[in-house]
């Protein structure tokens, strides 16, 4: 068994919104690093942690984890609308295993997958060439949130699973850092928007423009000073990776849903795809982490940083 992993910021606006030339070469020299350290790490099987923005996932019926056996990219903000390479029965035996460990991950057969996972693989990976992916969502956006402390019991019931395996494997956490971009909550939403939330269903074009249009308005609001929604937060962004690279999970799990949206932002909640990625890279027995960038980028409303654990070999 061969286990290595990456965490990574994702943002919509990327595609939209330059941030300068001078962070743009930053971000895209960083991103060669990390697929050069994949291609050498050369992974059979890839697990992406991503997260939903109500594009696949309802509260019509809402899982805090949920694995997928068969999806499919949504393609929103330009990302991709590919059917993943899935192993259903691989895939049937994970969900299985988190059950016996405890952990009531749901399964799907026909998952929907945003920006939330899609983008990460994207930048990663050409994907005429992809090897087997298991796509496996976890509830960021939704409240109630899985509490953290279930997160970490997750990623490590997640990397016990991946631990027995003689492949290579790739473990992705795509999400954070502190960023507040306008999603609508269930508690203040309007009728229209409340069904939404839902029911869901697929966006039509005009649907989707609109929905993209309120958050790119937002970053130019902010380029002006004018933006209503929580600025990014350096410094608890900072703490934050300084927890998780100490694999310091105890004071992590002291954070709470109220304090993650006041310091992080409404899209801090996503730190939950770092944690677990982290906890299932702990259970292999070893813990190698290494931050490649951190920058506070408003033009992309990121907190935007990337990490990867070097591969541990048993």
């Amino acid at each position: 068994m061969t286990i290595a992993a990456v965490c990574a910021s994702h943002t919509p606006l990327k595609d939209y919104l330059s941030p300068g030339s001078d962070v743009e070469r930053e971000v895209a020299r960083c991103f060669d690093d990390i697929r050069a350290w994949i291609g050498g790490f050369a992974p059979e099987l890839v697990v992406v942690l991503g997260t939903d923005h109500f594009n696949g996932f309802f509260y019509r019926l809402m899982p805090s984890f949920c694995v997928g056996a068969a999806a499919k990219g949504v393609g929103d903000w330009k990302t991709s609308q590919n059917p993943f390479p899935i192993d259903a029965a691989f895939a049937e035996n994970c969900t299985r295993h988190l059950h016996q460990a405890g952990i009531d991950a749901a399964l799907s057969y026909q998952m929907t997958a945003d920006h939330g996972c899609v983008q990460i693989i994207d930048q990663l990976f050409d994907w005429s060439a992809l090897p087997p992916i298991l796509p496996i969502f976890i509830n960021c956006a939704a409240p109630p949130l899985p509490p953290l402390q279930r997160t970490v019991a997750f990623g490590r019931a997640l990397g016990e699973f991946l631990s027995i395996l003689q492949r290579r494997v790739l473990i992705i956490g795509s999400g954070g850092l502190s960023h507040d971009p306008p999603i609508p909550q269930l508690t203040d939403a309007s009728p229209e928007v409340r069904q939404r939330l839902i029911e869901g269903g697929d966006l039509t074009l005009e649907q989707r423009t609109t929905r993209q249009a309120r958050v790119i308005e937002d970053a130019h609001n902010r380029r002006a000073g004018k933006s209503i929604r929580t600025p990014l937060n350096p410094a608890w962004d900072k703490r934050f990776l300084e927890l998780l690279m100490a694999g310091d999970f105890t004071q992590l799990c002291t954070l709470d849903d109220v304090g993650i949206t006041k310091e992080g932002g409404c899209g801090g909640h996503e730190i939950r795809t770092w944690i677990a990625a982290s906890a299932a890279i702990e259970a292999t027995g070893s813990f190698a982490p290494k931050l490649h960038y951190y920058r506070a980028i408003e033009d992309w409303i990121a907190g935007y940083a990337v990490m990867s654990f070097d591969p541990i070999r048993t």
